[in-house]
């Protein structure tokens, strides 16, 4: 069956857009998720290309568009013939084989950033080598050599893939969830999904864009033919993705109070899959009905899967799954009798579209899912918890990025407590930027580590060697600190008081009442009448015995309730010392009294005696004076000279003598 070139262009080009459709998958998936699995999931996009197109060549064409067996499978085509004569099959297995891509993306997306590579790998060749081209038969077998599958031959309508390229992409990533599990982190024990946030988001919506793009040659293409219905096809295909982004957003924006980004990505894309099965026999309204139907289903699916623990992380079972079931429900409901062509009314044509519906999810779904539990009790298809933590990127594939590196020393000083790890700078990028100031931060609370640390080992040793009785206490009175010197003074271990009452331990029967309300004075008003004070009380020993004390306390706020640090010092030596000096003093002033008897007796005879040697003194050197003026021999007025001088000193002892027993004397 030959095309015009006209045909075989539109076609080729169709095809292309399609293709376009990869890196708008590869976009969204990746800004959807985590920078630390960007790298796997482009890889993963990367190679649903080569996959799908080889397999599809070797066997998926064949099993496709080959002769029919009975309408279950093809029996010809295999390794097409791309070099024959005929200019019509190469574009049509060029279109063909970009459908397949798109088909087994769809899980890349789903199961992202917890599945092991070669497992992905193995649900890629499982979807595009033997469910996607035998479901492909049995709806699309006879769009090439017109022997036609069994689904086809009900009256089973799909006119651009909602069912054989959507809904098998969605059954296959559903069962492949159900086998691996959610994400770390992404339900809480008590089942609370918790949201994941993806790390580049602008991404994500240039990957939709992208993907409207593409829905541009995957309808408009799937007419075979460029005629005058193509821009029609394409218009409504628009405006159907549009009334589910505008559905989605205004119906979750009301739910969420707020405008999520997902909202907008996953509506118009609901949109554009639920319009893809009848965008050939619907009216322009009923496209738009379509499509906002189309995003409402989306989130309730969304909604569901969340109740039910299943981790999507991008949305792929809603929007290909959930708005795929509803496209091929709209089919029956809005579609054209005269175009669908397949001889049904509108209820037959229902009836058969749910049996599509129930066929695709039994093979797709339960072959997939029986196949994949089972290789994973031989072989996990889930990485280790520590893969996923440290992400995909290093651990599937060696690959690291900045951001990569700034979290895995994060982690790693999470794990260890080791401050002195430092990120790798990369300057002048914005991460770098960021592990700049990172190491900035963590050289300060390296030091502030280290201040505290030295603090700390101060404090413990100045409680080691305080001589001082030191004990804390919380709020209720236990205690809770109890040092060396409290040990010494007061008999007990510091494992015998820790978390015993501190009233109980060392605190007289008589002053326990005084010490409860004194706490709970302080408990109620944040105020004590010692508090800060130095107070002398009586203590009690471990046996018993009472001694003084002197006491300070000082209370310690935590934030929450207080704690309090008693300071003791033992002042039973200071007590003895002062009773002794009280008896001596007493001594001390009995003896002084008799003594000041004994001194006025003294001083009344020494100012006698002085008095009475005064008066002779003053008629010798009186008398010398004269003999020193009449008496010219040298040697005797030297005589005289030294008798002056004596008499002199002698006279002044005597005035000091006479001068002291007045003072004593009070005059």
């Amino acid at each position: 069956m030959e095309k015009s070139l006209i045909d075989i262009l539109w076609l080729v080009m169709a095809a292309g857009l399609v293709f376009l459709m990869q890196p708008g998958f590869a976009c969204l998936e990746s800004g959807l998720t985590r920078s630390k699995n960007s790298i796997n999931i482009a890889i993963k996009n990367l190679i649903d290309v080569s996959i799908g197109i080889a397999l599809f060549w070797v066997c998926g064409f064949g099993l496709m568009f080959g002769a029919s067996k009975a309408g279950w499978i093809g029996s010809t085509l295999f390794f097409v013939p791309l070099d024959s004569s005929s200019r019509w099959l190469p574009a049509f297995f060029l279109f063909q084989a970009m459908f397949c891509t798109t088909s087994i993306t769809i899980v890349s997306g789903a199961v992202a950033e917890r599945m092991r590579f070669s497992a992905y790998l193995l649900v890629a060749v499982l979807a595009a080598g033997l469910i996607y081209p035998i479901l492909g038969h049995w709806v699309w077998g006879g769009l090439y050599q017109g022997s036609r599958g069994w689904l086809a031959s009900r009256g089973f309508v799909d006119f651009a893939g909602v069912t054989v390229v959507h809904s098998v992409g969605g059954w296959v990533a559903l069962a492949a969830l159900l086998v691996i599990g959610p994400r770390e982190g992404r339900f809480s024990s008590d089942g609370t999904p918790r949201k994941i946030q993806g790390n580049n988001l602008p991404m994500s919506v240039l990957g939709v864009l992208l993907l409207w793009l593409g829905w541009f040659g995957f309808n408009g293409g799937s007419l075979l033919v460029l005629d005058e219905r193509v821009p029609q096809i394409i218009a409504k295909t628009v405006l159907s993705g549009t009334a589910g982004m505008l559905a989605a957003l205004v119906i979750g924006w009301s739910i969420r109070k707020r405008a999520e980004v997902d909202l907008p990505i996953n509506g118009s894309l609901a949109g554009l899959v639920a319009i893809t099965g009848c965008a050939n026999s619907v009216s322009g309204p009923e496209a738009f009905l379509i499509g906002a139907v189309g995003g409402v289903v989306m989130l309730a699916v969304n909604y569901a899967l969340e109740r039910l623990g299943i981790d999507d992380a991008i949305g792929a079972v809603p929007v290909h799954a959930g708005a795929g079931v509803w496209g091929t429900l709209a089919v029956a409901l809005f579609g054209q009798p005269e175009v669908l062509a397949s001889g049904l009314d509108g209820f037959a044509q229902l009836v058969v579209q749910i049996q599509g519906i129930a066929v695709c999810f039994g093979f797709a779904f339960g072959l997939s899912y029986l196949l994949l539990k089972a290789v994973n009790h031989v072989s996990p298809l889930r990485v280790s918890l520590e893969a996923e933590l440290v992400g995909l990127n290093v651990t599937e594939h060696g690959a690291t990025t900045e951001i990569v590196d700034l979290f895995s020393t994060m982690e790693r000083q999470a794990q260890t407590g080791d401050l002195s790890l430092r990120v790798p700078v990369e300057p002048f990028t914005e991460v770098g930027q960021i592990a700049t100031r990172y190491n900035t931060v963590m050289e300060a609370i390296q030091l502030a580590e280290e201040e505290s640390r030295i603090s700390e080992e101060l404090k413990s040793g100045i409680l080691e060697a305080a001589l001082d009785s030191i004990i804390t206490m919380d709020h209720a009175g236990k205690i809770v600190e109890f040092n060396p010197a409290a040990e010494r003074t007061f008999g007990y271990s510091r494992a015998d008081v820790i978390g015993q009452s501190l009233a109980e331990k060392i605190i007289p029967p008589a002053l326990r009442d005084q010490h409860e309300r004194a706490l709970r004075h302080y408990l109620s008003t944040s105020e004590g009448p010692i508090l800060g004070q130095r107070i002398e009380i009586m203590a009690m020993h471990s046996d018993g015995s009472e001694f003084p004390v002197e006491l300070a306390i000082t209370p310690i706020p935590m934030g929450g309730d207080p704690l309090f640090t008693a300071y003791l010092h033992d002042i039973t030596k200071r007590k003895e010392a002062e009773a002794y000096l009280n008896v001596a003093k007493e001594e001390a002033e009995r003896s002084a009294r008799a003594a000041a008897a004994a001194n006025q007796a003294k001083s009344a005879f020494l100012a006698n005696m002085s008095h009475e040697i005064r008066t002779p003194m003053n008629a010798i050197l009186g008398f010398t004076e004269i003999l020193d003026s009449r008496i010219d021999d040298p040697q005797q007025r030297a005589y005289l000279a030294s008798i002056q001088t004596s008499g002199k000193a002698l006279l002044g002892l005597i005035n000091d003598i006479l001068d002291l027993s007045k003072i004593e004397a009070g005059k």
